[in-house]
């Protein structure tokens, strides 16, 4: 579960933006971690160990899988 919350945090910075990421709490919003635990859980479980990058694009290939809601955070912090 930790691996997903850091995942989550990861959604949550903008890497482009290094003044918008420090105003950014690290762990994402309640509802941006809701979005998308169960789709981590689901479709990445066998890369949790392997790091936050490896969360993010293991998401990103599973794009066509993901819940809707995740697909929406990953779009809003330009993934």
């Amino acid at each position: 579960m930790r691996k997903v919350l850091l995942a989550l945090a990861l959604l949550s910075i903008p890497l482009s933006s290094g003044a918008f990421a420090q105003q950014q709490s690290r762990s994402g919003t309640p509802e941006e971690q809701k979005a998308c635990t169960r789709d981590v859980q689901k479709h990445c479980r066998a890369v949790i160990d392997q790091g936050d990058f490896t969360i993010l694009a293991c998401l990103k290939e599973n794009r066509t899988k993901i819940s809707a809601a995740c697909d929406q955070v990953l779009k809003s912090h330009g993934q």
